[in-house]
């Protein structure tokens, strides 16, 4: 049975709903982040979702507060070398300032892992 602390923060793909629940404050903790429409959230999010096997972003929300965590995201290099392999990068992790210190970012780098590795990346880079 998953403790109470594991059914608060589980990590999932990102959602179009997510830009209201504080994404782009989120990201702003990391980088400069300008304004971002509803419409151009959600075109890019429907670009994503258009190469979801090569990009994908994942979020960590709190069930109790209804906000975005951590978010952090895998992009897919096809290469030519290795057989035609892939390599996964691992980009734009953040913790929200609030939430540090619950081995969030961890959760979040290790479902990003695993998944690049679900689509057969031999290895994967986590940026600095």
């Amino acid at each position: 049975m998953a403790s109470n602390e594991e059914q608060k923060f589980q990590v999932r793909n990102l959602e179009l709903s997510d830009k209201s629940k504080g994404f782009i404050e989120l990201l702003r903790q990391l980088t400069t982040c300008d304004s971002v429409s509803d419409k151009d959230f959600e075109d890019r999010f429907m670009e994503l979702q258009s190469r979801a096997e090569d990009h994908q972003v994942f979020v960590i929300e709190n069930d109790r507060s209804g906000k975005i965590v951590a978010t952090g995201s895998v992009f897919i290099e096809r290469k030519f070398i290795r057989n035609c392999g892939k390599v996964g990068h691992i980009e734009d992790v953040v913790v929200d300032s609030n939430a540090r210190g619950l081995h969030l970012g961890k959760k979040l780098i290790n479902s990003l892992t695993d998944y690049a590795h679900s689509v057969g990346c031999y290895k994967d880079y986590t940026s600095e």
